[in-house]
């Protein structure tokens, strides 16, 4: 698989969402569940391992706690619960 740094640890963990291809290049949104705060967003890309190939969008860092994740129509698909020093993963 691709090479990716993940800066996690005590309260911090990170977030993969899988997608399919169709949403390759697309942005996916993540924000805090609890509140009506700011998106973070990232790009789903295409990642390769030998003779697959996954689409994903990484977040890397992100502070412990329930998340929701936005489709990338913008509605709300489903709430993840971050953990510190763990990778969460979501299939979209």
């Amino acid at each position: 698989m691709d090479s990716l740094v993940l800066d996690i640890g005590g309260t911090v963990g990170a977030l993969v969402i899988h997608a399919g291809p169709a949403l390759a290049e697309r942005e996916i949104e993540i924000s805090p569940a609890d509140r009506d705060s700011p998106r973070e967003h990232n790009v789903v890309h295409a990642r390769r391992d030998h003779d697959r190939t996954a689409y994903t969008a990484v977040f890397p860092s992100v502070e412990a706690g329930d998340y929701t994740v936005w489709a990338p129509e913008g509605a709300r698909h489903a709430v993840v619960t971050i953990h510190g020093g763990e990778v969460t993963e979501h299939h979209l």
